[in-house]
C-alpha cells in the first residue's frame, strides 16, 4: 500500500465511521420528527381522529425521552476526557536542538510540525492528540520558549497538529541520526492527522472511549449508576460498530506515514530499528532487575535513561550477537540534544517509578532518590539486612531457637545457621525416599548437590513442635499452595509465613502513600536557578487533572512474588549478610541481574542452586560445602537493620 493509497483507505474508514455516528444522529432525531408532523397535522385539519391523537400522545412523550437520551450521550461524550499518556513534557527552551531537528524533518517531509515534545519511560513513539478541552489546552507562548517562539501561533499549532511523544530510553542510547530516522515515520504521521474527516472520527472514537471510561466508574448512587449503565450501554454499542473502521483507518495512516518516510534516512533506519530491539531488552532488563529492588526499598534511581546505557554496554561485552553496538558510543547521543539531560532523566526516572510500581509523584521521606554510585551501599546492603531481619522476626513468631550446639554464639544470636537448622528435614531418609516428598514440578531447580546428614548437632528437643501447614497461617495466598508443591513441610511453612509478613507490610506502606498522596505534592526535581529547571514541566501538582492514577501502578512489571521465591530470597539475603560480616564480602550492582554479592571483587553466580536444594529438600550440605569453600562462618551473627 503506497502514500497515496493509505491516505485514501483512512479517509475511506474515516468516513465510515462517521457515517455511523450520523445514523445515531438519524435515529435519536427520527421520533422527534415523526412527533412533529403529528403535532403539525392538528392546526392543518390533517391527521385527525382517536387514533391520531392516540399516536401523538403516545410518540410525543417518546420522542422527548429518546431526545434528553441522546442529548445526555452526547454531553457525556464531549465531556468525558480522552485518556493521556503519562509524560514528562519538554518545552522548547529545555530542548532547543531536539525541537529543531523535529521541525527540519516535518519539513522533509512537507507535513505539519508537532505541537510539542514530551518523553515517556518506555521503548516507543507515538503522537498523541491533546486539543480536547480536559487536558487544559496548549501551554502559553511564554512556555515555548520566548523568543525562539516569535511569529508562530503556537495555539492555532496546537489545534492542528499532535503532541510528538518520544520514548526516553531511545535519547540516551540511541545517536542524533538514529533518532532522526526512528522518528521519521512517526512525525510523518501528522500529515494525515490533519485531514479534517480522520481528525473528526479519531475525537468520535476517543469520546465513545472515554464516555465508557467515565460509565464504568462505580463511586456513584444507584440512581446515577442506573443512568450512567444505559449511557455506556449506547456508548459501548457505537464503539463496537466503528471498531473496525478505526482500526483499519489506524492502518491507512500508518501505511501513508512509513511511505512518506522513506525519502528520509531510509538506509540509517533499518539500522536503528535493530537499536530499538536492543533498547526494549536492555530497559526491560533495568527496570525488572535493578530499579524494582530500589523500588520496594523506598528508594528510586534517579538516572534510569543513564543505567540503560551501561546496561546495554554490558550486554554488548557479554553477548556476541551485541558486539559493535558499544563502538557506536563515540557519536553523539541523542541526549545532547537536551539542555540538561540530568534533570530530565532524573523526572522522566521518577515517572517510571509512579508508572511501574505505584511510588508517590514526589520526594519524601520514604520516597528519596538514589544515585548508582550509592546503589550498592544504600539499596543492596539495606535489602539483604531487611529481609534477614524478616526472616529472624518469623522465626521468631514460629517459636524457633537458636541451636544449642557448639557453634552457636547464644539463643538470641541471629545467625545463618539457625535458618539451615530449622530448614533441615529432621525425618529420617528422607532424601532416599521418593515418596516421602512431594514430586518436584518441572519448573524447580534440580539439586545441586548430594543426599545425606546435615553434619551438624541438631538441637536435643524429644517432641519438636511440627511447623504449621501453609493453609494454616493466616493472609497466606491459596495460589501459593501449588507453587510450594515439592518444598518441605518446614519451608512451605516458613514461605508462607513470609509472604503474610510482605503482603502486610506492603499494605501499610499503600496506605502511607495514599496518605501522602492527599497532601500537597513534592517540587518537580530539576536543578534551582536554571532556565531549563523553569521549562521543564512535568507532572502537575495533582495528576489525577490529566490522567488517572486511582489504580497505580498502571503498569506493574512483575506479578507478585511467589512463596518459594520470597523465601528464597530471603534465604540468599541471610547468606549475602553472612558473607558479608564474616569474610568482608561486600555488595555490588550487576546492570543486568540487579544486587550481586562480590567475593574478592568477582561476583557470584552459583548461590541459588543451592539455596533451591535446601528449600526443596531439606539438606542443607550443599549449601554448607559452599559456606566452607567460600570462608564464611554461618554460626557466627549477623548484623541486621
Amino acid at each position: 500500500m503506497n502514500g497515496e493509497a493509505g491516505v485514501r483507505a483512512a479517509r475511506s474508514r474515516a468516513l465510515a465511521v462517521l457515517r455511523l455516528r450520523g445514523r445515531a444522529l438519524a435515529l435519536a432525531l427520527l421520533p422527534a420528527a415523526v412527533a412533529v408532523v403529528l403535532l403539525a397535522g392538528v392546526p392543518t385539519g390533517h391527521l385527525t381522529g382517536t387514533g391520531w391523537d392516540l399516536a401523538r400522545w403516545t410518540l410525543t412523550p417518546l420522542a422527548a425521552l429518546v431526545l434528553l437520551t441522546a442529548a445526555g450521550v452526547a454531553l457525556v461524550v464531549a465531556r468525558a476526557r480522552p485518556a493521556m499518556s503519562p509524560t514528562v513534557a519538554i518545552t522548547e527552551e529545555a530542548a532547543p536542538d531536539l525541537y529543531r531537528m523535529v521541525r527540519d524533518l516535518a519539513d522533509r517531509l512537507a507535513v505539519p510540525v508537532p505541537s510539542a515534545i514530551a518523553l515517556t519511560p518506555d521503548c516507543d513513539s507515538w503522537l498523541e492528540d491533546r486539543t480536547h478541552p480536559a487536558h487544559g489546552g496548549p501551554p502559553p507562548a511564554a512556555e515555548h520558549g520566548g523568543a525562539a517562539d516569535a511569529g508562530r501561533h503556537p495555539h492555532r499549532r496546537a489545534a492542528a497538529a499532535p503532541v510528538l511523544v518520544i520514548g526516553s530510553p531511545f535519547l540516551w542510547w540511541m545517536r542524533v541520526g538514529e533518532l532522526r530516522a526512528v522518528l521519521a515515520p512517526v512525525v510523518a504521521g501528522t500529515g494525515p492527522s490533519a485531514h479534517p474527516d480522520i481528525a473528526a472520527a479519531r475525537r468520535f472514537v476517543r469520546g465513545l472511549d472515554a464516555a465508557v471510561a467515565v460509565t464504568s466508574e462505580h463511586r456513584r448512587g444507584p440512581v446515577f449508576r442506573t443512568v450512567f449503565a444505559g449511557v455506556g450501554w449506547v456508548a459501548r454499542a457505537l464503539l463496537r460498530g466503528c471498531r473496525v473502521h478505526a482500526a483499519e483507518m489506524e492502518r491507512g495512516v500508518a501505511a501513508a506515514a512509513a511511505e512518506r518516510a522513506q525519502a528520509v534516512d531510509y538506509g540509517l533506519r533499518i539500522v536503528a530499528q535493530e537499536q530499538v530491539g536492543l533498547a526494549y531488552a536492555g530497559w526491560d532488563r533495568l527496570l525488572t532487575r535493578v530499579a524494582l529492588p530500589a523500588w520496594r526499598m523506598g528508594r528510586w534511581p534517579s538516572r534510569l535513561n543513564a543505567g540503560v546505557v551501561a546496561a546495554l554496554t554490558e550486554l554488548s561485552r557479554r553477548d556476541r550477537l551485541a558486539e559493535g553496538f558499544a563502538s557506536r558510543l563515540g557519536e553523539r547521543p541523542a541526549c545532547d540534544l537536551l539542555e540538561e539531560p540530568g534533570t530530565v532523566d532524573e523526572a522522566t526516572s521518577l515517572l517510571a517509578a509512579r508508572l511501574f510500581h505505584g511510588g508517590p509523584a514526589g520526594r519524601g521521606p520514604d520516597w528519596s532518590p538514589v544515585h548508582w554510585g550509592d546503589y550498592p551501599e544504600e539499596v543492596v546492603d539495606r535489602k539483604w539486612r531487611t529481609d534477614a531481619a524478616r526472616l529472624h522476626r518469623v522465626l521468631d513468631t514460629l517459636g524457633i531457637r537458636s541451636g544449642s550446639g557448639a557453634q552457636s554464639p547464644g539463643p538470641d544470636g541471629p545467625t545463618l545457621s539457625r535458618v539451615l537448622d530449622h530448614l533441615t528435614d529432621p525425618r529420617p531418609d528422607v532424601h532416599s525416599d521418593p515418596g516421602s516428598r512431594a514430586q518436584r514440578p518441572p519448573h524447580a531447580s534440580p539439586p545441586a548437590g548430594g543426599g545425606g546428614g546435615t553434619g551438624e548437632e541438631r538441637e536435643a528437643d524429644p517432641a519438636p513442635t511440627p511447623a504449621p501447614a501453609p493453609a494454616s497461617v493466616a493472609g497466606a495466598d491459596p495460589d501459593d499452595d501449588e507453587d510450594l508443591v515439592g518444598t518441605t513441610p518446614r519451608s512451605a511453612a516458613l514461605a508462607a509465613r513470609i509472604s503474610a509478613e510482605v503482603a502486610r507490610e506492603g499494605a501499610a506502606a499503600t496506605a502511607r502513600a495514599a496518605s501522602a498522596a492527599s497532601g500537597p505534592a513534592a517540587p518537580v526535581p530539576a536543578v534551582a536557578g536554571t532556565p531549563t529547571a523553569q521549562a521543564l514541566q512535568t507532572l502537575p501538582a495533582d495528576p489525577a487533572s490529566l490522567w488517572d492514577d486511582r489504580a497505580l501502578p498502571l503498569l506493574p512489571l512483575q506479578p507478585p512474588r511467589t512463596g518459594r521465591e520470597l523465601l528464597a530470597d530471603h534465604i540468599t539475603a541471610m547468606v549475602c549478610c553472612a558473607a558479608m560480616d564474616t569474610m568482608g564480602a561486600t555488595p555490588g550492582l550487576d546492570w543486568l541481574d540487579g544486587p550481586a554479592l562480590l567475593v574478592g571483587g568477582v561476583r557470584v553466580t552459583d548461590l541459588p542452586a543451592q539455596v533451591m536444594t535446601l528449600i526443596e529438600d531439606g539438606d542443607p550440605t550443599a549449601l554448607r560445602l559452599w559456606l566452607a569453600r567460600q570462608g564464611i562462618r554461618p554460626e557466627k551473627p549477623v548484623r541486621l537493620v
